[in-house]
């Protein structure tokens, strides 16, 4: 009921959402999603994965043989990546929005300097509302708390909806039972 809850609103604000029983399920779908979107060794048709507890038991030189996958996050790979990976801790059931403790720069530059943010997100992590949420966050562990609600957009000039201008235009959220249980 609450990820239904979460699928709808976030899919509300353009989001796209899935959601997959294991790691190795989700990784099949992101690979086959970024071959699709035409993913290789050039700028601006890269991705750049923000390390994670996804990655956790891994290969990565496996996933390193995939053109135009990189792992090193610095400011420039990321405004030249069309695609930033990184793992999200929370969900937000009532709002459609995602939360995660970007303490670490890597976290926030994927997930703001792509063109698509791919979003991967423990079915666990999703909480009810921003209540629940703050009783779960204390600042002296979350320096840096990033909220994100859909792709990004602003109206801001002549009222004219536009997406993209301030961060990545789509947001694809993978949801993952393997990571933290089921909802």
């Amino acid at each position: 009921m609450i990820y239904e809850q979460f699928k709808l609103r976030a899919e509300g604000v353009s989001a796209e959402v899935c959601r997959y029983a294991t790691k190795d399920a989700a990784l099949a779908y992101l690979i086959e999603f970024l071959q699709n979107e035409g993913i290789a060794d050039t700028p601006q048709t890269a991705a750049l994965w923000a390390d994670s507890p996804f990655l956790d038991g891994m290969d990565r030189a496996v996933l390193e043989g995939l053109p135009g996958l990189k792992f090193a996050v610095t400011r420039e790979s990321a405004s030249q990546a069309r695609f930033g990976i990184s793992q999200m801790d929370w969900a937000l059931a009532d709002t459609g929005s995602l939360a995660q403790n970007s303490t670490a720069i890597e976290q926030r530059l994927v997930s703001s300097l792509s063109t698509i943010h791919i979003a991967i997100v423990p079915t666990s992590g999703i909480l009810p509302d921003m209540p629940t949420l703050l009783s779960k966050v204390h600042p002296r562990d979350c320096a840096y708390l990033a909220m994100i609600t859909g792709p990004s957009r602003t109206a801001d000039i002549e009222r004219v909806l536009t997406i993209g201008v301030h961060g990545p235009e789509r947001l694809v959220i993978i949801f993952v039972d393997e990571l933290g249980g089921t909802i």
